[in-house]
């Protein structure tokens, strides 16, 4: 399903560096993550060389969910996934509405001690 105007979907791959994966949607989220991530994987970076048919039939078989599964498993590393997030645009953010807002914002009212 193509995501709303505005809308994409992400995902951090925790790392050092941490890796940012950006699409227009969740369902090419998903392949991009088995392409670019998750297939670009030595086997000799998989803890149980066991596993590497699992994996790879996940891939072949478009079972995106359990690929990913299976290889945050296997490498230790953590992939979080936002399927569905607004994207922030300069005509919601216009210089006069912020310097408004920020001005009645929690930070400029003086709370009672």
């Amino acid at each position: 399903m193509p995501s709303l105007p505005g809308r994409v979907a992400y995902a951090v791959v925790h790392g050092d560096p941490p890796e940012v994966v950006i699409a227009e949607d969740d369902e090419v989220l998903t392949r991009v993550i088995a392409l670019e991530l998750i297939a670009r994987t030595s086997p000799s970076e998989l803890r149980d060389q066991t596993r590497l048919d699992v994996l790879r039939a996940a891939l072949l078989e478009e079972r995106w969910d359990d690929a990913l599964g299976e290889w945050i498993e296997q490498t230790g590393r953590v992939v979080d996934a936002y399927p569905d997030e607004h994207v922030h645009t300069g005509s919601e953010f216009d210089e006069e509405a912020v310097a408004l807002e920020i001005r009645v914002s929690k930070l400029f009212r003086d709370e009672e001690r």
